[in-house]
């Protein structure tokens, strides 16, 4: 009954955890680095073909994001999650495989012409986001699912993202029973649209985020519909643009539920019509589900103006750009107008053409509504940065940087300890992740001190026995030192490496098989293997 922590420790992005029970090998998220990436993550301690299940806290890339890569390795288990959850994820892995192929586009021409012609390999592909989703297991809030013999799980509304969760994880080894719960993101409470965040009472064991375990987004509620609009009258007024990098999942239809609230009310004087443009394939989608998912996953407030047939994210001036086309059409409108595009973090997609056309004009606003993970464009601009390249240009930044304050879908430090103090009984220990280096060890420290819990903050690579509540290794955290020139390995030979590793998995898995069946397997694999062995 084993624990290890692959990924987000001590880090914001790349959620990965690996349990090993009852001969199963088990993953909790499987979650892609944004931004930065600050220390070395451990492997995974098995070959993806052996992995039986992955459970997935909530569809954020940065939780979801590498299930298309494990799936390209050999993984073929069930991949358990939310409904909405698996409505999102149906979209938003598809966009990430499109994402990555553009992106090795795009650099194998920028290689060709500095005369490298190596060809650049996506990380994954369409068909690997489609096996991904073919491999998902649709779950309701609530319910306790048996997933195997000596584990049971259930998910519960943890109120940070349409279909997000916290895992409970109930399991009995050689007569011996302990659960472990993960909390996923904890959302903030008291936002717009989604519940809040729902406690769990028990558990021996809990891995719980600290993305926002150092500050406090405020005593009270801040004015958001109210502070949104001022920041669109000023810039209105100036005859400028406000654009906003928004997560296209989550945050882009907070935003427009706070815009409808704008428009009803008349709050934008002397621009009574003005456009509002969503400006992602992605985010167009996302609405979709958000809508279908409504009464399950809404609010009393959201969920009120639903039944009187209102849909509380969408308004009069509301224009959806899909193509190309019409998204760079947006740019030559010369009308004062809100511009939500993705990605949240300015990492890629549409919202960097936006920046180019609209970061030198002083009249315009450049509005973030989210966490920038350090190391990204967002965070950036935030902390001040006089010029940026996109696209190769240097664009001189001229535009009013401005953050929404107070909105998040993270819980801040008072939220944590909100939802942690809801256990009534006491964990046997707290492992704290998913927050930046000095952050897990400081919140970590507050559970010490104020909670009286025995909390820590592991590295990628630490192993703990749950039976006997005792460490088999802890890592210390190894940083990445920056990259040296020297000789490329070509992706494509990657690619191979990685089929070799896959091919080695399927062996493994043959073990207890008829002999007639492995000796033809082997004869198989001895024929390949002559073929290419020159």
């Amino acid at each position: 009954m084993k624990l290890m922590f692959i990924g987000a420790a001590h880090e914001v992005t790349g959620s990965c955890h690996y349990i090993n029970a009852c001969g199963k090998h088990i993953l909790v998220d499987c979650g892609m680095e944004q931004g930065v990436n600050v220390f070395e993550n451990a492997p995974l301690p098995v070959e993806a073909p052996l992995i039986d299940y992955v459970l997935l806290t909530h569809a954020h890339v940065d939780h979801s994001g590498m299930l298309p890569l494990l799936y390209s390795k050999g993984f073929r288990g069930q991949i358990l999650m939310t409904e909405a959850s698996a409505d999102l994820c149906s979209i938003m892995l598809r966009d990430c495989a499109h994402i990555q192929m553009q992106e090795a586009e795009w650099k194998s021409r920028k290689a060709k012409r500095s005369s490298d012609v190596s060809y650049q390999e996506p990380i994954y592909t369409m068909e690997d986001a489609d096996g991904t989703i073919r491999r998902i297991v649709p779950c309701k809030y609530d319910s306790k699912i048996n997933l195997c013999d000596g584990i049971d799980i259930r998910f519960t509304d943890i109120g940070h993202l349409l279909g997000s969760a916290s895992i409970e994880v109930w399991i009995t080894e050689n007569g011996v029973s302990k659960k472990i719960v993960f909390s996923g993101d904890i959302g903030n409470f008291n936002q717009p649209l989604l519940r809040d965040p729902i406690k769990t009472k028990e558990a021996d064991y809990v891995v719980m985020e600290s993305t926002y375990g150092d500050r406090l987004h405020g005593e009270e509620r801040p004015d958001y519909v109210g502070e949104l609009a001022k920041i669109i009258q000023e810039t209105f007024n100036r005859g400028g643009n406000v654009v906003i990098p928004s997560f296209a999942v989550g945050r882009t239809q907070e935003m427009l539920y706070f815009i409808r609230k704008i428009k009803e009310d008349k709050m934008i004087k002397g621009f009574p019509d003005f456009p509002v443009f969503v400006d992602s394939p992605l985010a167009v989608e996302a609405t979709g589900v958000f809508l279908k998912n409504s009464l399950e996953c809404y609010d009393e407030e959201a969920s009120a103006l639903v039944k009187k047939g209102i849909n509380p994210i969408t308004f009069p001036g509301l224009k959806l750009s899909i193509t190309s086309d019409e998204s760079k059409a947006i740019n030559f409108d010369m009308t004062p107008k809100v511009i939500l595009s993705a990605s949240g973090m300015c990492e890629a997609g549409r919202i960097r053409h936006h920046l180019k056309h609209n970061l030198w004009r002083q009249e315009c606003t450049i509005l973030f509504v989210g966490y920038q993970a350090y190391g990204t464009l967002g965070r950036a601009l935030i902390e001040g940065v006089d010029e940026v390249r996109l696209f190769g240009e240097p664009i001189e930044v001229r535009a009013d940087i401005k953050q929404l304050a107070g909105i998040s879908g993270h819980a801040d430090k008072n939220g944590l300890l909100e939802w942690i103090g809801g256990f009534e009984n006491r964990p046997d220990r707290v492992f704290v992740v998913h927050g930046e280096d000095s952050v897990c060890e400081s919140f970590a420290q507050t559970l010490i001190d104020e909670c009286d819990l025995d909390a820590y903050a592991p590295f990628s690579g630490t192993r703990f026995d749950m039976v006997n509540n005792t460490f088999d290794y802890e890592a210390v955290g190894i940083r990445i030192e920056p990259k040296k020139e020297g000789r490329k390995v070509s992706n494509v030979f990657n690619r191979l490496m990685e089929a070799g590793q896959r091919l080695i998995g399927v062996i493994k898995k043959c073990e207890g098989m008829a002999n007639k069946d492995l000796a033809k397997f082997a004869d198989q694999i001895n024929s390949l293997c002559d073929k290419w062995d020159r």
